[in-house]
């Protein structure tokens, strides 16, 4: 029931594997007659299991004696492939209702042609149906009692269970046509003479489910195509005369003080780090950015109207410049 799409091609599938098996064994055609005689009368002569009757049900008469002659007549649909052998259908993973209910929007009516169908089929061979849940623990027990009533003549005494959905038990030889009727009051939006695989539908693959795997690239040549590719990018100037002007001991000081480079400058920001000493020299520029600085710093910043603000204000605003001549020096340094 986890995959109801499937269950009218895996009914078929292996009652083709059945009838096969039957047909290498071999068996005369006699003994294939008489075996197909005997399911037939059983299947006809049913009847709803007694309590404290031991042996296997059979068809009593109005005076509740036992009547061998009383038989009903097949329908047009049942026992149309006679194996000569006792069938029973279960339908397995019963408590995937709940499941089809949320995921795949089924309603009553999906669920009563799923098990209209699959009663058709059992007819067809004169099996029994049972709805089993090894989660939910539903019928196990019933499913082994019918197969050993069925194969030893055990007493049984559970009749047909058609109410509950997920629970159906239908003993071979009480099911027909007319009762199979019932099922059509749900339909809504189905025929019952419908195809089944048109109704009930396979869900559309999830691309979530067929992914791709993506797989990590080895190490070791993920490593050789980034040397490759460095190997390939053209070498920076700016980086080159950096470390050109750099010491031994790591300190652009050493070799800037030493005099007149003549490597040419790569950008503004490197022109200025390095003056040409031919102009001025560092001690000259530094005290013309000295006097420069402590120029701005004896002009008044605060408001004439508000001493007390102007005073904060103009506090603030020197100390703020002060950060900046700190922050001036060391970068022409």
């Amino acid at each position: 029931m986890s995959r109801p799409w499937t269950v009218m091609e895996s009914l078929q599938k292996w009652a083709n594997v059945l009838q096969e098996h039957i047909d290498k064994m071999k068996i005369p055609p006699e003994e294939i007659r008489d075996m197909e005689w005997k399911f037939m009368k059983e299947f006809q002569e049913y009847v709803e299991p007694e309590e404290g009757y031991q042996g296997s049900p059979q068809r009593r008469g109005p005076s509740g004696r036992e009547d061998e002659h009383t038989t009903l007549p097949l329908g047009e649909n049942v026992l149309t492939h006679n194996l000569g052998i006792p069938v029973l259908v279960v339908c397995t993973k019963c408590d995937a209702v709940s499941v089809l209910e949320k995921e795949h929007d089924y309603r009553e009516e999906h669920f009563d042609f799923i098990q209209l169908h699959i009663r058709k089929f059992c007819l067809q061979y004169g099996a029994a149906l049972i709805y089993t849940s090894v989660k939910e623990e539903k019928n196990l027990d019933l499913l082994y009692k019918y197969i050993v009533h069925k194969t030893y003549g055990f007493h049984f005494t559970t009749p047909a269970l058609v109410v509950e959905k997920d629970a159906v038990f239908i003993p071979a030889g009480w099911d027909n046509e007319n009762k199979i009727a019932v099922l059509h009051e749900s339909f809504m939006t189905v025929k019952p003479e419908d195809t089944y695989e048109d109704f009930i539908v396979k869900p559309p693959i999830r691309k979530l489910v067929h992914e791709k795997e993506l797989v990590a690239e080895d190490e070791q040549v993920f490593l050789m195509k980034q040397q490759s590719f460095l190997a390939k990018q053209p070498t920076t100037p700016t980086r080159a005369s950096e470390s050109s002007a750099r010491g031994p001991a790591g300190s652009p000081r050493t070799q800037g003080r030493a005099g007149p480079t003549n490597v040419p400058s790569a950008s503004p920001i490197t022109s200025v780090k390095k003056p040409d000493p031919n102009i001025k020299s560092n001690a000259t520029s530094e005290g013309v950015l000295a006097s420069f600085f402590n120029s701005l710093l004896s002009k008044k910043t605060g408001s004439p109207g508000s001493p007390g603000s102007g005073g904060v204000q103009s506090t603030a605003k020197k100390s703020g410049i002060r950060l900046v001549i700190a922050g001036c020096f060391a970068y022409f340094q």
